[in-house]
């Protein structure tokens, strides 16, 4: 097992010269984190987590709606005075899929701007995608030849195929760590040695547009098989995918391999994992880093279903802000279990911040080169 990249909060006030912020401002959530270089990991000073629905309606209209932003502004805000507060000196603060989608978005971009003091940047699929792999490195097992990570987001879902067959069992972690620049290539343009990129995509859909294409069909399970076929159908393009299903359709009957894995990382994912493990207060020590059964992850799919929508808002691993949109997330996970070579799946309570933050302390040189 891999030690955790983060910690709880800091034991002493930290230098504000060593403090870096990340901050991820999705279709569902706004969250920043601020840590500090602690060996070959990182340290968390401070943390914020806000459920904004900022991509509420934009399925339907095509931009972000003046509730919605004005929820996100707020967020942001107590975001700012976290940074102020720490005079974090090293930020990277970014938008995805919503604002890339909508027709207003970078004039949101802009407003954010103007009354909050923070620039964002709206990163690209590709960007997004990179990040979320290099979040997972702790977590990649030496025994990996081919590795799948799955970033199920608000807006959209990234899919990265990776080939290690080539590293050193013990160097797999700290090849997936130097795609910090590009998938599959470095500053020059030339293949990292190592880490193959062989394939990735960025699905338009994730938890909040799937569900808002299907809500008009009210039976659940009904649902939940639409969800599920309409996902299948959009990754197509996916060479993967295409060599697992033989360029059709359906699950793939090959039997497990042991040198493959499946990373996911997403609140869909950790949200499984709580409910399998009958937590009561999520605990990330146990979440992240967990391994699941496809057999495990049906099972709790088929008590989310059992529960009904009522049910799932009183579970207080789901809650009211999550279970409207648990269905569709659980969609894409089995979908996406279903068509590789695996019956088990690894869950990382990490992502687009934990990428960010890796990413700007490599590239300054100020974690340690040892095992990650």
């Amino acid at each position: 097992m891999f030690p955790k990249p983060v910690t709880t909060a800091s034991e002493r006030p930290a230098d504000p010269a060593d403090l870096y912020a990340a901050l991820d401002l999705g279709t569902n959530a706004c969250r920043l984190l601020i840590a500090q270089p602690k060996g070959s990991q990182f340290h968390v000073v401070d943390s914020f987590s806000k459920s904004v629905q900022l991509g509420r309606g934009l399925e339907k209209h095509g931009s972000l709606s003046r509730a919605s932003i004005d929820r996100t502004i707020a967020a942001l805000n107590v975001c700012r005075r976290k940074i102020k507060h720490h005079k974090v000196r090293h930020m990277r603060l970014v938008a995805t899929e919503a604002c890339r989608r909508a027709s207003n978005g970078d004039a949101f971009m802009r407003r954010i701007t103007r009354e909050t003091g923070l620039t964002l940047e709206i990163i690209r699929p590709e960007e997004e995608a990179r990040l979320a792999v290099i979040s997972c490195a702790p977590l990649v097992s030496q025994h990996t030849r081919q590795l799948l990570v799955v970033d199920i987001g608000g807006g959209s879902t990234e899919l990265v195929w990776i080939d290690l067959s080539s590293v050193a069992p013990l160097e797999r972690a700290r090849a997936i760590m130097r795609l910090r620049s590009g998938l599959g290539k470095n500053a020059t343009g030339t293949p990292f040695p190592g880490a193959k990129v062989v394939d990735w995509i960025s699905v338009p859909l994730g938890v909040a547009t799937l569900k808002d294409q299907f809500d008009d069909v009210k039976e659940e399970s009904a649902r939940f098989a639409l969800m599920s076929c309409h996902f299948e159908e959009l990754m197509c393009d996916f060479l993967p995918y295409q060599l697992a299903c033989g360029g059709s359709c359906g699950a793939n009957n090959a039997p497990p391999r042991k040198d493959f894995q499946i990373i996911g990382t997403s609140g869909t994912v950790t949200t499984v994992a709580a409910t399998h493990l009958g937590l009561r207060r999520y605990d990330r020590n146990k979440v992240d880093g967990l391994r699941m059964t496809s057999a495990q992850i049906d099972a709790v799919i088929r008590q989310y279903l059992a529960l009904g929508p009522e049910g799932r808002r009183r579970d207080p691993r789901i809650g009211r802000d999550r279970q409207a949109l648990i269905l569709s997330g659980v969609a894409i996970l089995q979908t996406l279990m279903r068509i590789w070579p695996t019956d088990r799946l690894s869950v990382a309570d990490r992502g687009l911040r934990e990428g960010l933050l890796y990413a700007m302390m490599s590239a300054d040189g100020v974690l340690e080169d040892g095992p990650i």
